[in-house]
This record gives structure tokens, C-alpha cells and sequence, in this order.
């Protein structure tokens, strides 16, 4: 088990029972010896829908009681519902969830009662869970009381603000609904702004939907639904809620960094915050600040602390899945919108539809009109971690490993290495090499002059890992 971008995650069979009670004690001590919780106050546990999520849930749920502290029950719920909720109440959370990777795997998130935890905290908490022998912590599961109506109907709330009544009108959108904990909300905030949905793709099975890398399968459904339809724009999220996915009238899905700085400009952000993988031309896209950081919301959410010293006052931060962070009250129809320093697939979605609505053009010339470089990005799944971090090493080594590697593709010009390896060419095509922090995935995201020229260098850029990784078996 370990720490990624996106909190503790692994396969289930080694997280289930003794694991998950062990990380689930040392949240609590971790809490108590931090200050930022003591025995007695409420803790809350919500999940997704992954098969594994309940029984990983009862586990926490009963080492939180026997610890001392009062765990609520917010079942299955999206992960910026939980946040929100948590923030309300003063009270830390955990998330069980593996966000959009198999359903043979599952991970926990965990937030302190101010919001999601930190790096110091994840070296804390590890440190704890480190000292426990195995058998040292009881793992027999509990009950709790069911919140889970009173946090759903928060966040319904703070969406339902965000837009003039009836804003959606005469547009029909479908939601695609798979397995993802934000479905039945995605429809009902959508109907609460008049729009006409249709709900699509329901699933009773886990599935892994990544909105950063949309599969080939994914969107030949959103294709074949948009035309069978006549939709002006499908709208998903991923399995916990908390990254957005948005086809325009085609099926055809956006980049969630544009998804992000569309909800940037809606809130009217003076400094945005942002990771090194999102769009290059974000920039110069407005009129704002843009700080760029490693990949992951805990660098963000730091980076959006920084804006805020800075002495900015309207601050936005997005990763380029989409998944949007504000860090300061922002003032929309229906009032303040409080600050949610963790990522939220419906602030994006919304304010994107909003966009489209209000500009009455087809949502591919909306997001056409930001002029961005053509960007995509993919992953190779099942690869090692120590082969990921084999390639990388092999490729910081010296620059002639690196230019030899990239001599396929180009032209060596500039490098960065604040999140893996991102290279700008010799004619400005940009190709960033990334293992991902906890899953067995290397990610690949590359800029390009048009679609076409993008989606042929992410290929040729996978096909050269795949290459490597075949001659440097480990």
C-alpha cells in the first residue's frame, strides 16, 4: 500500500480487513496527536460503488468507534459531497474509493476537518501504520449512523446556487450514469436548471471510467448516444465524483483542463493554479495569474494557499482531468459559493453547460473559441511501477539517453522535470512522460498543431514506452 496523487491505494485483496484497519487507526491517532481531532468528535466515512467499498467501509467505521471517535455513515456519495459536508460539521472524513481503476483494486482518502490532507499528513499517517504489527489492530466491522441524506442534500444545494433558475432550458443533455456515485445528482441538479436529460449507461457493476484518458469503448458509446439522442452534450464523472467528463453535441469529450479554466473564468478568478499536464495555452488564455505545479490535488490545494499569501483574492485551482478546487468564496447568483479546496466534477460540468447555453452555438464551437493547443493524453495500464521508474531514471540519466529515446518522434529542445519528463520539441510539439504516484500506469500527454497531429504523436509516444519496456524487462 502507499500514497499517490490521489490518497492510499492498492489491490483489494491486500487492503481488505487487517490493511484498512490499520490505516483507518492511524488516521485516528494521526488526527489526535496533530490536534486536529480528539476522541469523541465526529468522524465521517462515505464510499463509492466499487464491490469491495462496503465491507472496507465497516472496517473503518468499527476502528473509529473503538478509537474513541463518532463515526457517521454518508454511504455512497461523491467525494466534493463528502468534503463538503465534513467542512460544515468540522469534522474529519475518509473516502473509501479507488477513484477510476479496476475494480480489483480500492484505496482511501483522507481529510482533516479543514479539507483534504497533505503530504506532511500522508507521511504521518504512513508513519503510524508503519509501527503496527499485523493482527495489532481489530478489524471487525461496525455500523454507524446514516448521514448520507443530509450530506447529499448540502452539496445539492451549493450546485443549485450556482446558476440563474432555469439556465439549462431547451437544452437536452444525457448523463452518463455507469457506476459513478455522482449519478443520480449529475440528473436531478441538471432537471433543477430545467434542462432535459436522459439518463444513460446505468451500471449495477463497477466501472473504471477515466475521465483523463476517455477509452476508445467509452467514446464510441458517448458517439453512438449523442447521434441516437440528438444531445446537445453528455455529461459524466468518474467513479467517486469528483473528476468531470463533458462530450460536446458529437460525443466527442473535452480536455478537462479546458473543462477547469471554463469554471475559472465563470467564477472570475484572478489567479489560477494548475499542474504542469494541463494545456500550455492556458497562459494566455485570460486575464489572471497561473501558478503550475506537480501533479496531484495536494500540490495544488498548496498552490492555491500560495496564491491566497500572495494576496490574491479569487482563486481557482484544476488538474487536467478537469477536477476543480476553489479556494476562496466566490459570489454567483444564489449567493456566496464557499471555498471546497478538493477536486469537484460539478462546478466544471455546469459551468461549461452554462457556457454553452449562453453563447446558443454547438458546445464544439464553444470550447473551439479558447484556441488551445490541440491536446491529448492516454495510459499504458498493467505497467510496473519499478518499470516506469526504471524508464524515467534511464531517460534523466544523461540527454543523450533522452534524445535518443525521443529521436522518433523529433528534435530535442527544452525539458521540465517537475512531474516525470516533459520535453518540448524542436517545432513546439510537447510529449510529458509520467508514472502515475500509486496505480501500475504510465501516463502520457502530449500537445500537437491539430487533433490529427496530437493523437498521432500520443501513439507514437506510447508505442516507443512499450518499446522500451519490452527490451528492459525487470
Amino acid at each position: 500500500m502507499q500514497f499517490g496523487t490521489s490518497g492510499l491505494r492498492g489491490l483489494v485483496v491486500d487492503l481488505e480487513g487487517p490493511t484498512s484497519a490499520i490505516y483507518a487507526q492511524a488516521f485516528a491517532q494521526h488526527l489526535i496527536d496533530t490536534g486536529a481531532a480528539r476522541p469523541g468528535d465526529t468522524v465521517l466515512v462515505g464510499r463509492d460503488f466499487r464491490s469491495s467499498s462496503p465491507r472496507i467501509a465497516a472496517t473503518c467505521i468499527g476502528v473509529l468507534e473503538r478509537a474513541g471517535f463518532k463515526p457517521m455513515d454518508c454511504g455512497a456519495i461523491p467525494i466534493p459531497a463528502l468534503a463538503l459536508y465534513g467542512r460544515s460539521l468540522g469534522a474529519a472524513s475518509l473516502m473509501v474509493t479507488g477513484s477510476h481503476i479496476p475494480d480489483d483494486r480500492n484505496g482511501i482518502k483522507f481529510y482533516r476537518p479543514d479539507g483534504e490532507i497533505d503530504k506532511q499528513d500522508e507521511t504521518g499517517i504512513a508513519a503510524i501504520a508503519a509501527e503496527f504489527g499485523a493482527g495489532s489492530v481489530e478489524f471487525a466491522p461496525g455500523t454507524a449512523e446514516d448521514r448520507s441524506t443530509q450530506a447529499r442534500a448540502l452539496f445539492f444545494a451549493r450546485n443549485g446556487s450556482l446558476l440563474p433558475p432555469e439556465s439549462l432550458a431547451g437544452l437536452k443533455i444525457g448523463v452518463y450514469q455507469h457506476s459513478s456515485v455522482a449519478r443520480d445528482m449529475l440528473v436531478s441538479v441538471l432537471e433543477h436548471f430545467s434542462a432535459e436529460v436522459v439518463a444513460l449507461g446505468r451500471s449495477e457493476h463497477f466501472i473504471p471510467v477515466d475521465t483523463e484518458a476517455v477509452s476508445a469503448a467509452t467514446v464510441e458509446l458517448l458517439k453512438g448516444w449523442a447521434t441516437e439522442h440528438k444531445l446537445d452534450a453528455i455529461v459524466s464523472a468518474d467513479g467517486d465524483g469528483d473528476r468531470p467528463l463533458v462530450a460536446d453535441e458529437t460525443g466527442e469529450p473535452l480536455r478537462g483542463d479546458l473543462l477547469g479554466l471554463i469554471a475559472a473564468k465563470f467564477l472570475g478568478a484572478d489567479a489560477l493554479v494548475t499542474p504542469v499536464t494541463s494545456n500550455s495555452g492556458i497562459e494566455s488564455a485570460g486575464e489572471y495569474s497561473v501558478i503550475r505545479t506537480k501533479v496531484g490535488s495536494p500540490y495544488v490545494i498548496a498552490g492555491m494557499q500560495e496564491a491566497l499569501a500572495a494576496g490574491y483574492q479569487k482563486v481557482v485551482g484544476f488538474e487536467a482531468n478537469g477536477g476543480t478546487l476553489t479556494g476562496s468564496t466566490f459570489s454567483v447568483v444564489g449567493g456566496p459559493f464557499a471555498p471546497l479546496p478538493t477536486r469537484d466534477s460539478f462546478l466544471p460540468a455546469l459551468a461549461t453547460l452554462h457556457l454553452r447555453a449562453e453563447r446558443l452555438e454547438p458546445l464544439s464551437s464553444v470550447a473551439a473559441s479558447f484556441r488551445l493547443a490541440s491536446a491529448t493524453a492516454d495510459r499504458l495500464e498493467n505497467f510496473s511501477v519499478q518499470t516506469s521508474a526504471a524508464l524515467i531514471t534511464h531517460l534523466r540519466a544523461s540527454g543523450d539517453n533522452l534524445a535518443g529515446f525521443l529521436a522518433p518522434l523529433g528534435t530535442l529542445a527544452t525539458t521540465s522535470d517537475i512531474d516525470g519528463l516533459r520535453v518540448t520539441l524542436t517545432d513546439g510539439r510537447i510529449v510529458h512522460l509520467r508514472p502515475s504516484g500509486n496505480a501500475p500506469e504510465m501516463r502520457c500527454y502530449v500537445e500537437a498543431g491539430s487533433e490529427v497531429q496530437a493523437k498521432r504523436l500520443l501513439t507514437e509516444a506510447l508505442d516507443l514506452i512499450s518499446t522500451w519496456a519490452a527490451n528492459n524487462r525487470l
